[in-house]
């Protein structure tokens, strides 16, 4: 057994920000001296490991057990995942199927500004809510190249669209964390975090115009931006407070989307932006019901499959118990599981630390998206399987560089989180004292940056969250709201995030550009969500 030491240099603040010289060396690492992601990943890795073994006198054999578990997490699910989601993509390009959908979108309007609010904003919302977990920085920024985009911007601005819907992703799972951590009930927290989240879905559609086309931008086109802000932002408001958080993103982005195809059927900008380098001479082609059937059939099947795995009934037959449990095997990782303590004030009480690596084989959403690419080809049956796999080999090769990121990422997150260097700077942030519901969203907002997940942040702050909330005598339930929601803002910025938007659009290695790209605006928005919770806290009882 060991104990975790959340206090290693006898001052709370200052073993804070010695636990927060990783995070600044691989911000550092991408921002000011442009290094690889990889590079700086790999950098960051290292010098964790020396502080969590010499610092924090973790043991080493425990320190190198909790990093093959961040590789693990980092293959199963998410590396699965994201090649699964560029394998369905490639496959939609090679059999022209892509082109079909942009001439289709293109159909809408061919102004660049409403693509990028139905697929930069809308598309990233939809798919966020059914399936999360990359996939629809994936498809959206490919999507975004294939229509002309330029592909760090492509990427940048799905990253962004991103923050107004992480906290409610892949049916609402974050939010069923944060109550489980919390102990509340999953209604009472999607409402709380109603309260902030659509104010900023209100102003990231506008934020994405004017960092496209500026203020110019967002006057050409203020009708078709006040519609899909206000009917996003309303109906996220309700469907979290009167629905649950299953749908918080689902509805929002299918209304949004319907309204502004009609929209754009009586209404046009006067004048039609491209962005620099597409082709001003593209028009639609007439495509014919069938053709855009089958063309935007690798999507609809995908959204299909994905709400059939999202189903409670679906998903309890993988549970102990049900007929196919045995697809989904709970590794606990020898010498580690249970070997290592939580104590107060991150745990109530002395708490072993479960390390479980959990093989969902049938019910993890890469197997949804693999199932879609099978259901496509007997349906739509156009390219030969011997061209289907050798797409697939070339996705393994391609996203070689991309998963190594990933696999180092979360390595350092599984290593900060079981060696308690993640809650020496919870515990700085805690002792703000009446502050900290200044603070408690950047919280949610580091947890994000570090694990790439709004369900692993609360699951790392939630405790940490409730117990800072019963200290200074405020609503618990608030201050996991503001985790979840501070976290969701870390999307455009998560590491994990950027290098699948990076392999998407076929920039490997130019992660220190994308996120150069999106830093600003993520620290703009996680402002706002801490000054908005300072504000409502005090009120919520």
């Amino acid at each position: 057994m060991w104990l975790q030491e959340y206090n290693p240099m006898g001052n709370e603040i200052i073993s804070g920000l010695v636990a927060f010289i990783p995070i600044l060396l691989f911000l550092l690492g991408l921002t000011v001296f442009k290094m690889k992601g990889i590079y700086a990943a790999g950098m960051t890795l290292v010098v964790t490991l020396f502080m969590t073994v010499f610092i924090y006198k973790m043991p080493f054999d425990a320190a190198l057990l909790s990093i093959l578990l961040g590789v693990s997490k980092a293959l199963w699910p998410i590396g699965y995942i994201v090649i699964m989601a560029v394998w369905l993509y490639k496959i939609a390009v090679k059999s022209g199927k892509f082109d079909v959908v942009g001439q289709s979108i293109i159909g809408i309007s061919n102004d660049q500004r409403i693509q990028l609010l139905l697929i930069g904003f809308c598309f990233v919302s939809f798919l966020e809510g059914v399936a999360g977990l990359g996939v629809p920085i994936a498809i959206c920024s490919a999507l975004l190249v294939s229509l002309g985009f330029n592909p760090i911007k492509a990427a940048g601005y799905c990253l962004i669209a991103n923050a107004a819907t992480g906290a409610f992703g892949t049916v609402g799972i974050g939010v069923f964390t944060g109550a489980e951590v919390g102990n509340m009930p999953v209604a009472e927290l999607s409402s709380l975090a109603g309260l902030t989240l659509p104010i900023i879905s209100f102003i990231v559609p506008f934020m994405l115009i004017f960092i496209q086309d500026g203020i110019k931008g967002i006057r050409e086109i203020f009708p078709a931006l006040i519609t899909v802000s206000t009917i996003f932002a309303v109906f996220q408001f309700i469907t979290s407070f009167y629905i649950g958080p299953e749908l918080t993103n689902v509805i929002p982005a299918l209304l949004s989307m319907i309204a502004l195809a009609f929209l754009a059927k009586k209404w046009a900008p006067k004048n039609i932006f491209y962005e620099p380098g597409a082709d001003r001479d593209k028009l639609p082609t007439k495509q014919t019901m069938k053709d855009i059937i089958a063309g935007w059939s690798p999507f609809y099947f995908l959204t299909l499959v994905i709400g059939i795995w999202s189903i409670p009934s679906f998903k309890r037959i993988f549970e102990p118990g049900g007929i196919l449990d045995f697809t989904s095997l709970n590794i606990k990782i020898p010498g580690l599981h249970e070997r290592i303590i939580q104590s107060q004030p991150i745990a109530m009480q002395d708490t072993p630390m479960p390390a479980i690596f959990h093989w969902d084989i049938i019910s993890s959403t890469g197997t949804a998206i693999l199932v879609a690419i099978v259901v496509t080809g007997i349906f739509f049956p156009v390219l030969k399987y011997r061209v289907r796999f050798q797409l697939l080999g070339e996705t393994i090769k391609e996203l070689s560089t991309p998963i190594i990121i990933i696999v180092l990422v979360l390595s350092f997150a599984s290593l900060s989180n079981y060696s308690g260097l993640s809650a020496s700077i919870g515990l700085a942030l805690a002792n703000t004292g009446k502050l900290f519901p200044l603070f408690s969203p950047l919280l949610g907002w580091l947890g994000v940056f570090l694990t790439g997940s709004v369900v692993n942040n609360n699951a790392l702050f939630g405790g940490l969250q409730v117990v800072t909330a019963n200290q200074i005598g405020m609503n618990p339930s608030i201050f996991v709201a503001a985790n979840t929601v501070g976290g969701s803002m870390a999307k455009p910025i998560a590491p994990t995030s950027i290098a699948i938007a990076a392999a998407a659009v076929g920039k490997n290695g130019k992660e220190s550009e994308i996120l150069s790209f999106t830093l600003k605006y993520s620290l703009v928005l996680i402002t706002i969500v801490c000054i908005l919770n300072y504000i409502i806290s005090p009120m919520i009882k």
